[in-house]
């Protein structure tokens, strides 16, 4: 709880660091692109987090015992709530990327708004993880023009999807599997969420891949 407080702390600093920051600059930066799929000879798989600590261990053990790495797009407020969990997701080898802080539609900021956003949550999960976050997912898709120059500035790559499991909306196993994996090919970013349906499809759809001889790989890796 004292770190999380301290970070929360740093966070309000950093915060108030933006809001400061002349918007010319930051306007003056062109729109960053938007990534619908990779290039690299695998599949990467991107789960969207803000909710469901229990699925999201139960994702990172069976990943752990496939030796597959994901990218997992967390939500600052989420991550706050859930530190160890985070702090797991990097020391066992996925990478994790912004999903925002407050699950807030992006397409509607100020490019002002949009700063304060994903810079607390990039800053947050940067201290938890250890790691560079180099990536930032907008919540639903949402995004305009302020939201790709804020991300650029801040130096992220916006992510979004090539095929979506819908699994938010649709509690089905057998549908989540057929949207993970059906016509599937090199490059796909396929979005998920922690949803017990989801882990359940998981390891089929991770065996379809293996049989397809497709490999699971992070976003980054995917898009370089």
């Amino acid at each position: 709880m004292a770190l999380s407080n301290c970070a929360l702390a740093l966070i309000v600093l950093i915060i108030g660091a933006v809001c400061f920051l002349p918007g010319a600059i930051a306007a003056s930066v062109p729109a960053g692109e938007v990534y619908r799929r990779g290039r690299g000879e695998g599949v990467s798989l991107m789960v969207n987090v803000y909710e469901g600590e229990e699925v999201v261990a139960g994702m990172l053990d069976l990943f752990r015992e496939r030796g597959v790495f994901v990218t997992f797009f967390v939500g600052g407020c989420w991550a706050d709530d859930h530190v160890p969990l985070v702090r797991r997701m990097a020391a066992e080898g996925h990478e994790v990327g912004s999903h925002g802080y407050f699950h807030r539609d992006h397409e509607a900021l100020s490019l002002k708004e949009n700063l304060e956003e994903i810079s607390a949550s990039v800053e947050f999960l940067s201290l938890v993880t250890g790691q560079e976050i180099s990536l930032f997912a907008p919540p639903s898709g949402a995004y305009g023009s302020d939201t790709l120059r804020a991300a650029e500035s801040l130096g992220l790559k916006t992510i979004l999807w090539s095929k979506d499991t819908i699994d938010w909306r649709d509690h089905d196993v057998a549908l989540c599997y057929t949207r993970a994996t059906e016509n599937v090919s090199a490059g796909e970013l396929i979005l998920m969420h922690p949803k017990e349906h989801t882990l359940k499809a998981m390891p089929k759809i991770l065996d379809a891949y293996a049989e397809r001889g497709i490999s699971v790989i992070p976003v980054g890796e995917n898009i370089a």
